[in-house]
């Protein structure tokens, strides 16, 4: 599919090519989008035949919007993504990726282990995403075979490793495996053992069937500290230089994306690519795309003028969803009472609030 945008030489060259910043790629149920690095907001879209599974497909999806004129592109790509191979590939072909990773993965657990004693530090805390975010600079053990030559490259990359503390996600996990070493041990207590569960008893518990005791059962504390170490704590790498806040701003864009096209998934059946028609799904996802527009803007404005310390979007859009209209078929557009903090609102988002009866532009 084409966007009709791509025949139009007047919108291109309003668009900054040096500012666009992500692509974001998925699987076919969601389309790639090219981001402006300033505006956030997307103004390109490409459905996709399938998924991107390695950098071949990722080169090949490239390479035809570098035709397109979109030359400088960093890529955003799931935690699914990661391989050590499919990061080796992405040195190799120069391009710049912003990657969630696992706190499980060896060279991130260094990283992390680095700052851990001092990352929940007050100087550490960004108030608008309520977490505490630092980067550490690391390498990345480069490997290329070149099976011509019967030989093997390597080589030490510099890579960033964004490193977020959220404590209230770190107590909600540490409650979750409370609840889960709790079932466990009732499980053996109560001599109820579940076969499927035999290597979480062997990890975090020390089991004893005694002739005239019975089944003792001694807790492995120090499984059980190093399990919830890295609650809480999560990581997003790049070969790109920029701050921890930057990158989870860029990342987040992604999940914002998800979230549009997944609820058009879910409500417009494209789960069920065979109950709509071609061109009933582009249109679909056009209607999506210009909503996506929306949301990133609003999604900007909140960051801007720090709404999210206060709200989030959809507590926004409930503030302003008691704002009732009236229409008659030949009048103008009636619009009822606008409180205080719906015109703030308002403003702060950029929007001009109407007044009681002002005739409406749209």
């Amino acid at each position: 599919m084409r966007a009709s945008v791509n025949n139009n030489p007047t919108y291109f060259s309003t668009c900054n090519y040096k500012a666009i910043d992500t692509i974001f790629t998925v699987n076919s149920s969601y389309p790639a989008l090219v981001y402006g690095q300033e505006t956030n907001l997307p103004y390109y879209y490409r459905k996709l035949a399938g998924n991107i599974p390695d950098v071949s497909t990722l080169k090949t999806l490239l390479a035809d919007l570098d035709d397109l004129g979109f030359d400088k592109l960093k890529v955003v790509l799931d935690r699914g993504f990661y391989s050590e191979a499919n990061i080796n590939a992405l040195y190799k072909n120069h391009l710049k990726f912003l990657l969630s990773a696992s706190t499980s993965l060896n060279f991130v657990k260094k990283a992390l282990d680095e700052v851990y004693d001092d990352l929940d530090l007050y100087q550490y805390y960004d108030e608008t995403h309520h977490l505490y975010a630092t980067t550490v600079t690391t390498q990345w053990d480069y490997t290329e075979e070149r099976p011509y030559k019967r030989d093997t490259i390597t080589a030490k990359c510099r890579i960033y490793v964004h490193l977020f503390y959220n404590a209230e996600k770190a107590a909600a996990d540490r409650a979750a495996f409370e609840d889960h070493i709790t079932s466990l041990w009732h499980e053996l207590t109560e001599e109820k053992d579940v076969s499927e569960h035999d290597n979480q008893y062997k990890k975090y518990f020390i089991i004893r069937d005694m002739l005239t005791r019975g089944r003792v059962i001694i807790v492995k504390d120090d499984a059980v500290r190093k399990a919830r170490r890295y609650y809480g704590y999560f990581a997003i790498i790049s070969n790109v230089k920029m701050d921890a806040i930057t990158a989870l701003e860029t990342y987040r864009n992604r999940d914002l994306a998800e979230k549009v096209f997944g609820n058009l998934k879910d409500k417009l059946n494209l789960r069920r690519a065979l109950a709509s028609s071609e061109q009933g799904l582009n249109g679909k996802l056009f209607v999506a795309f210009v909503a996506l527009i929306y949301l990133s803007y609003i999604k900007q404005q909140m960051q801007v003028n720090n709404l999210y310390s206060n709200y989030t979007m959809q507590k926004v859009f409930d503030k302003l969803d008691v704002i009732e209209c009236f229409e008659n078929p030949g009048d103008a557009l009636r619009v009822g009472e606008v409180l205080k903090k719906q015109r703030d609102l308002y403003e702060a988002l950029g929007v001009e609030p109407q007044t009681p009866y002002q005739e409406s532009s749209l």
